[in-house]
């Protein structure tokens, strides 16, 4: 498995910054590996269970990852589950406010994990190296995007 781990302290209120992120469809606007996603189970609530269709690319390569929230603790915890034939991919977020100078801020500590199934198990040692520096690139653009959008 790999996992990847990045904190990110975003100048914006804690609420507002976990009811962007519950949004699943917003990764077009942050991951920047992140093609399209879109709301797979209708309209509604976003509540455990909720499904997504997410399209991104990797080294040149499209993939498409079916997601549902699995974990929703509402300012605290979020999580989400992706699975296609080759990988499952969790995203798994945790919250905290901090107070600034400013006002309120969020610490958000990002952690990535990915299962490779199959054929592409024997590959994953080639591929480790290659998830740190995409993990640099979206907490760089995550902050990015909800400093300026939420």
């Amino acid at each position: 498995m790999i996992t990847v781990e990045r904190e990110v302290v975003v100048e914006r209120p804690l609420p507002n910054v976990f009811a962007y992120l519950t949004d699943f469809t917003n990764t077009e606007q942050w991951d920047p590996g992140t093609i399209s996603t879109v709301r797979t189970d209708g309209d509604g609530p976003l509540v455990v269970g909720a499904a997504f269709r997410n399209v991104s690319e990797y080294r040149g390569r499209r993939t498409e990852l079916d997601y549902r929230i699995a974990r929703l603790d509402p300012d605290e915890h979020l999580t989400f589950t992706g699975v296609n034939k080759t990988v499952e991919s969790t995203d798994d977020m945790s919250f905290r406010a901090e107070h600034s100078e400013d006002g309120e801020r969020t610490v958000l500590t990002y952690r990535a994990h990915f299962r490779f199934k199959g054929l592409a198990r024997l590959a994953e040692p080639f591929l480790r190296k290659g998830f740190e520096p995409i993990a640099d690139d979206t907490v760089i653009q995550l902050k990015r995007t909800l400093e300026a959008v939420v």
